[in-house]
């Protein structure tokens, strides 16, 4: 449908505006500057319908975008000027591009006759994120502007979600032309939605339905494709344990009985061991990531494998599959489940369920109890984490940044609710959590959102603090301070002699900083005061920073060394 309500000439930058507006955008997260400028000026006049936050840094921007995409169905909408503006956005724009954020980035450009002169500011953002984004388009005239918004949006949030750009000339932002906007619902030769192969579908249904120990591995594009009751369903009638990726959970719940945990390098016990064991792989929307497969030489070679992906270029790239079904798990479970025979080897299945309870029940004893009730003088990280997700009922939006503190959050925090789990996965980008908790508690003012972060990735984007005081957004913040990079630290102590080669922090009056930023702040140093001071950090109707001092050496296990099987993960 064609709009042309407005029926009158607009400037290049006022067709921006009016093309986001149409395109659905409620926020966006920006940075002015001087190729930006004519944007921004437009922005003054539809503030009200734009709600624009400025953050600190551009960086800023594209992880709070991130943010606000993964806890909704809405793509994120950055603004940044052109050069060190659009060469900021660069790390985030990876960041959503591995992990299949849709976020759309505008960046201003020099003027359209001067690219190639090495004007002032003047960086070619195209060629610079082509490799990282789904789709890039460089607009030198003003009438071009809204088609290219409308075909972003489409990109962007279509298929495997992405992040797009669409860097504008200054001359186009100035131009005149007559604003209409016609919505993308199709592109020749980009198939977002493949059409699901019948054949394909029954192949993996005859194999789930002869499986004895079949094993699901649900992965974020349950997410994306908003499958979560579907998954539900398929694993109830089939009676098959469900283990999630890292940006997987919160896809299926973490209280029902068929959820066995966590997968990866610092997941559960159970999960990893009984790949190597299972007789049919069922991997919904994942891709065998690295940190999910261990050696990939040893990884589940007893094994059928069903892989359903909506991305072609995901199937047989890391495990070749059996049965592959190639598209959206929502629409793929819609056609499998019904294929799937309810009472199947019921007996053989509820044994094979046991033996995930039976290596809970070893990684219980040997790893979790001490790790949330622990008898050493110090805090630890996992008795925090557990605590708080006791407090907040399981239902919280928790956003991490990237190291020890994010494999301890995500093992003990449980997810009772869905896309409540905001996290770097693929690239592993510190500086991520605080501004995407931002981003998401824009995106969701009804969740609490609560920031799970070290004290090294906290100290890389800090300054978005001043988002948190001059928009009043009620992010609350744990900070589980130890005084190293403890990721690093850790890998020093198990692989490099303990060889501590830059890795421990002297920290600054983390208390101090957030106060100086309006915020209130506690520190704890005493077990007996961190009940009360999360519950009081909960309750609190604003913004808070709580401190946490832990363990200066605290390890995370279990965990799965580098280049060892699922089966060799270590528990001490």
């Amino acid at each position: 449908m064609i709009h042309n309500k407005y029926n009158k000439e607009v400037t290049g930058a006022e067709a921006l505006i009016l093309a986001l507006l149409d395109a659905g955008a409620t926020d966006v997260f920006g940075y002015p500057g001087g190729a930006i400028m004519p944007i921004y000026d437009a922005l003054y006049d539809y503030s009200d319908k734009l709600k624009h936050y400025l953050v600190r840094h551009e960086q800023g921007a594209i992880h709070a975008a991130q943010g606000y995409s993964r806890v909704s169905d809405r793509a994120g909408v950055v603004f940044a000027t052109s050069g060190p503006g659009a060469t900021n956005l660069i790390t985030g724009i990876a960041d959503a591009q591995i992990d299949s954020n849709p976020i759309v980035c505008i960046t201003g450009q020099v003027s359209s006759h001067l690219i190639g002169t090495d004007a002032f500011q003047e960086t070619d953002v195209i060629g610079i994120s082509m490799p990282i984004t789904k789709w890039n388009i460089q607009v030198t005239k003003a009438e071009d502007i809204a088609p290219a918004i409308a075909k972003a949006f489409y990109i962007a949030t279509s298929g495997r979600p992405g992040p797009v750009l669409v860097d504008i000339t200054k001359d186009a932002q100035f131009g005149k032309t007559k604003y209409t906007f016609e919505k993308c619902t199709s592109i020749r030769s980009y198939v977002p939605y493949p059409e699901i192969d019948a054949e394909s579908v029954q192949k993996a249904a005859d194999l789930i339905n002869s499986a004895k120990k079949p094993y699901i591995l649900c992965g974020h594009g349950v997410l994306l494709a908003e499958a979560q009751k579907q998954l539900l369903e398929f694993a109830e009638k089939g009676n098959i344990p469900v283990a999630s990726t890292l940006l997987g959970l919160s896809a299926f719940p973490a209280q029902h009985p068929l959820y066995v945990g966590y997968l990866g390098m610092h997941g559960n016990y159970g999960p990893n061991v009984l790949t190597n064991d299972c007789d049919v792989l069922i991997a919904i929307g994942m891709r065998f990531d690295d940190r999910v497969t261990g050696n990939v030489a040893t990884y589940a070679k007893q094994a059928k494998v069903v892989h359903i992906d909506i991305d072609k270029a995901e199937i047989h790239k890391i495990i070749k599959a059996d049965a592959p079904v190639l598209g959206d798990a929502k629409g793929v479970l819609n056609l499998l489940t019904p294929l799937i025979k309810k009472d199947a080897h019921l007996k053989e299945r509820k044994e094979w369920l046991k033996r995930f309870a039976e290596l809970h029940q070893i990684e219980l004893d040997k790893v979790i109890n001490n790790a949330i009730n622990p008898t050493s003088v110090s805090i630890k990280m996992s008795e925090v984490i557990d605590k708080l997700h006791k407090l907040s009922k399981g239902q919280a939006i928790i956003s991490t940044d990237v190291g020890q503190h994010q494999m301890i959050a995500t093992r003990y925090y449980h997810f009772y609710d869905t896309n409540c789990n905001v996290t770097s996965g693929g690239l592993g980008t510190m500086g991520f959590g605080l501004p995407a908790a931002i981003g998401a508690k824009v995106s969701r003012p009804d969740k609490q959102v609560v920031l799970v972060v070290g004290d090294g990735g906290y100290q890389m984007t800090i300054q978005e603090l001043g988002t948190i005081m001059d928009y009043n957004i009620p992010v609350k913040i744990v900070m589980l301070n130890n005084s190293y990079l403890g990721m690093v630290r850790q890998w020093q102590q198990l692989f490099f002699e303990k060889r501590y080669s830059f890795t421990e922090l002297k920290n600054p009056n983390f208390v101090a900083i957030a106060n100086a930023y309006g915020i209130k702040g506690k520190k704890v140093t005493e077990r007996k005061d961190l009940n009360d001071s999360i519950k009081e950090m909960l309750d609190c109707k604003e913004a808070y920073f709580l401190e946490v001092i832990v363990e200066t050496e605290e390890n995370v296990f279990p965990m799965v060394p580098t280049g060892a099987s699922v089966s060799e993960i270590i528990l001490e």
